[in-house]
């Protein structure tokens, strides 16, 4: 089979070059195969002779492998759909498809995945075939021969995406982590992702640092990691593996992560962004990965499953992923869940909406809905969310600090302030966080009012205690799983939670909202709107896409009282609250997510807060439907969306003795809570 497989990738990688020789003679469909051809020849040349490279070659090496998608570059990008249907008319989406999928070639040659290398290859050569002798080839022939490679290969894409998931012996990553020589930037090119100043200067900061620095960094990640087993109840002891989830550069830390864990008896399990479409989640990068080259690339591809989406392919997909967790039965028994370093502060991406890109068909959005809910629950099944557990944190990169005089300093000035937000006193915090509690359980519901322009006017209902002796509604978060510290936190009773959340500007998930607007009518969102496009309904449909994630409606899955106010002053003085990633920014005021609660899988555990009472608000009237059909309970998706203090009119607790005041324009006013006004105090 092997001998076999080799001789297919000798012949498709000749045919390959022998393309990128010809001459297009200026027809648009032979520049395009010649162009793609050329970009294979290079990526496959890359990854054979890579071990014998300088690290400056490397560095040229590795510019050459993405140039093509470049901002600078992309308005002559094949990999652009705007471009590819100029060019090529009816044929440019499919075949700025088959481009997008191309580009995996990098990946596979470094890793020399002689199988990927081979089918993509062949699927090239497939298309290119189509295409008769001075005539354009057929739109439908193209997108048939597209459609069925990934029905062809999607089981074998996805046993290896879940293996790789799950198995510590897939180690191409931990390799270079535990082996390279941190004190050169050579290992950077090693991954095969796109590298750049950024990630060099992140690199050579943290060489810079100490080793107790390094050490102390690590243990924020890990114990906290450690602390949300511990908290729930979950027992660690019967784990082995653990994902580690972080960007390029922050490799010494990384490194000293998987000590820490390896002490607490986890094995890495580190793996890549998903590479091939199949495994795609939109633009969303789940894994680890280095510079993002064009966040508009990502953005115009992040529809290309509406090209195979369809009934056939749902199902395929949850036989394959059925089958390929009953192969790793054993290794996804013992997975302790992902401990994730997001990095931000870079630059806000805005993006471009192109007709031209592929967009899942209304049924296709429905398919969509129903094949992640299922495959979550597949996965569920083999990876039990009462026995898992994570945690989160983020460090800034260089671009947040500007790239004028003195930015060298000033990202080194942030990074240390970030530092010290991520390893606030969790004590102090928990028991100010307590005195927030004992008032919000004083009351069944709860009132928000924006400011200065914020049309926030949202009642929150909460569930009824039984005995406020031994039970609470809000969980006291003092950074375990997620990190900083500095927020409470509960499910609501969907019923009696109505009304309006308004924020000028936020950016969720990498994007930004303009001037975003959800209404709710008994905790489901019923309106939705933003200012992003001229048109409505661009808007609309924004939000439905990249807020609903293709759903109809979802739920409030959370409210929330961000209670650090240190962070909120820091981003302030260094301008960058736009920068700042969601796990920092829900601290820094109320926030609502909107998904699935925050006990999403794992409801039925008991959990506690530092006082001994049990949270007991762990569902609500979505979430309870799983004990009938899951597929209605869980919508797969939990997004935060922050009102800041200067939009904050009040937040009080309405109690059968009148209300109760926790904020007032912008501070807090709770009795006990004064110190949390420091920050602010100190700033003025």
């Amino acid at each position: 089979m092997e001998e076999l497989l080799e001789e297919r990738w000798e012949l498709a990688i000749r045919r390959v070059r022998e393309i990128s020789q010809e001459d297009p003679q200026g027809d648009p469909w032979k520049e395009y195969f010649c162009k793609v051809a050329g970009f294979l020849k290079l990526a496959v040349e890359a990854g054979s002779g890579w071990s014998r490279f300088s690290t400056e070659e490397k560095r040229k090496w590795n510019e050459a492998l993405y140039q093509d998608i470049l901002p600078a570059n992309y308005g002559h990008s094949y990999g652009n759909p705007t471009y590819a249907a100029e060019r090529l008319g009816e044929c440019g989406k499919y075949l700025c498809f088959l481009y997008a999928e191309l580009r995996g070639m990098v990946v596979y040659a470094m890793e020399r995945r002689l199988w990927d290398m081979t089918v993509i290859c062949e699927l090239f050569l497939e298309v290119y075939g189509l295409a008769e002798p001075g005539e354009a080839p057929k739109a439908r022939e193209i997108r048939d021969a597209l459609y069925w490679y990934v029905s062809d290969y999607c089981e074998e894409m996805i046993e290896r995406r879940i293996g790789e998931q799950l198995d510590p012996a897939c180690a191409f990553a931990s390799r270079i982590l535990m082996e390279a020589d941190l004190q050169s930037e050579d290992y950077l090119y090693d991954f095969g992702e796109y590298v750049t100043d950024s990630e060099r200067q992140v690199a050579a900061f943290l060489r810079n640092l100490s080793e107790e620095e390094i050490e102390r960094m690590a243990r924020t990640y890990t114990e906290g990691y450690r602390m949300g087993f511990v908290i729930a109840h979950k027992d660690l002891s019967k784990k082995k593996t653990v994902n580690i989830r972080y960007c390029l550069g922050f490799e010494r830390v990384a490194r000293e992560a998987v000590e820490q864990f390896r002490q607490m008896g986890l094995e890495p399990v580190i793996y890549r962004a998903a590479v091939h479409v199949v495994n795609k989640r939109q633009q969303h990068r789940i894994g680890y990965y280095g510079h993002i080259p064009n966040p508009q690339f990502d953005y115009d591809h992040r529809g290309d499953a509406a090209l195979f989406l369809d009934e056939d392919f749902v199902q395929r997909r949850l036989r394959a992923t059925q089958r390929a967790y009953d192969k790793y039965r054993d290794w996804a028994d013992v997975h302790a869940g992902p401990a994730v370093m997001e990095i931000f502060g870079e630059t806000p991406f805005t993006p471009k909406s192109q007709p031209e890109a592929f967009v899942l068909s209304e049924s296709q959005q429905k398919l969509q809905v129903s094949c992640d809910n299922q495959v979550s629950q597949i996965t569920n099944r083999y990876i039990k969310g009462e026995e898992r557990s994570f945690t989160i944190i983020a460090w800034p990169v260089p671009e947040i600090a500007g790239d004028g005089p003195g930015s060298k300093e000033r990202f080194e000035e942030i990074f240390r302030e970030v530092v010290k937000i991520n390893t606030l006193d969790a004590k102090m915090y928990g028991e100010i966080q307590q005195t927030i509690i004992q008032a919000l359980d004083q009351g069944q519901r709860v009132h928000v009012q924006g400011k200065s322009g914020n049309r926030t006017d949202l009642t929150v209902a909460i569930h009824p205690l039984e005995d406020v002796h031994t039970q609470t509604a809000f969980e006291n978060c003092v950074a375990d799983v997620n990190i900083p510290v500095g927020e409470v936190f509960t499910s609501p009773q969907l019923a009696g939670t109505s009304g309006v959340l308004h924020v000028s500007q936020v950016y969720l998930n990498g994007l930004l909202y303009r001037d975003l607007e959800l209404t709710f009518q008994d905790g489901m969102i019923c309106e939705y709107r933003c200012a992003n496009f001229p048109k409505e309904a661009d808007n609309r449909n924004f939000i439905r896409e990249n807020l609903l994630y293709h759903h109809e409606t979802l739920p409030m899955g959370e409210f929330a009282i961000g209670t650090n106010t240190t962070a909120y002053v820091a981003a302030r003085k260094y301008g960058i609250e736009d920068k700042l990633p969601i796990l920092i920014a829900e601290k820094m005021g109320p926030h609502f997510a909107v998904g699935d609660t925050c006990y999403s899988w794992s409801e039925d555990i008991p959990v506690h807060n530092p006082d001994g009472r049990e949270v007991i608000a762990r569902d609500n009237e979505i979430s309870l439907l799983r004990k009938q059909d899951k597929s209605k309970a869980y919508m797969g998706c939990h997004t935060d969306i922050t009102i800041p203090y200067d939009e904050l009119g009040h937040i009080q607790v309405l109690t059968e003795d009148g209300p109760v005041t926790i904020l007032e324009n912008g501070r807090f006013a709770l009795p006990g809570t004064e110190s949390l006004n420091a920050p602010f105090e100190e700033k003025e």
